[in-house]
């Protein structure tokens, strides 16, 4: 995925191409790299989340597309865009996980038939979509514009990293941004840890795994 990511950047920073055509070429371009040699068209190929940004003369614009988060604050307000289809799909499997006892067989069988389950939604009409090896995903991103002079901060984030108010409820996103603005990302990230080993066995906070990936890109215009 870093190979995804160093093209995504080279497309967006070379003109003036919609973040959503960034997109798509840089997919297929990685794509292309790997066919000879992988099964880049296997469900359980390698895929990623995408959240980016890009100031464009004086636009704001930015994309967001599986289960991440961005952050725009703007006239010291702020507007969370998640793309959250992902928790959308495989109910009934997400129901029997929730139900399981946390460490017991039976959640792990649960799991196991939640993967699954989601793994067949992937990048299919009805489902959700992340970069994979179709660039067509590309397309069904999440994407907006501000003026850029408007824009005070933004954040970038996984579904981990935003777990504070997702799952945690501890904040909004209006105290994420003031956390993020006065402690930076360590700061969030410290808190989002503190809270996940606080509850090794998932009782307080039902969730499918204690950690999660915890990533976050904070930009001061």
């Amino acid at each position: 995925m870093e190979q995804l990511g160093t093209r995504l950047h080279g497309e967006a920073a070379r003109g003036d191409a919609p973040l959503t055509i960034c997109l798509a070429t840089a997919i297929e371009s990685t794509t292309s790299l790997h066919r000879d040699t992988c099964a880049v068209d296997d469900p359980l190929s390698p895929s990623a989340t995408v959240a980016v940004a890009r100031m464009r003369g004086d636009i704001f614009e930015w994309l967001v597309l599986g289960d991440c988060t961005v952050l725009i604050q703007s006239d010291n307000v702020v507007t969370a865009t998640t793309d959250d289809r992902l928790a959308q799909v495989a109910a009934h499997a997400r129901e029997a996980l929730a139900r399981a006892v946390p460490g017991s067989p039976e959640r792990q069988r649960a799991h196991e038939a939640l993967v699954q389950e989601e793994r067949s939604q992937r990048n299919v009409r009805g489902g959700y979509w992340v970069a994979a090896a179709d660039p067509t995903a590309a397309s069904h991103a999440l994407t907006g514009s501000e003026i850029a002079s408007r824009v005070q901060g933004a954040g970038l984030l996984t579904d981990g990293a935003g777990r504070l108010v997702t799952t945690f409820r501890s904040t909004d996103w209006q105290g994420y941004m003031t956390l993020l603005s006065h402690g930076g990302p360590e700061e969030i990230l410290r808190l989002v840890r503190e809270a996940e080993a606080s509850d090794s066995d998932l009782s307080r906070w039902p969730r499918s795994k204690q950690h999660d990936d915890a990533t976050i890109a904070y930009i001061r215009p």
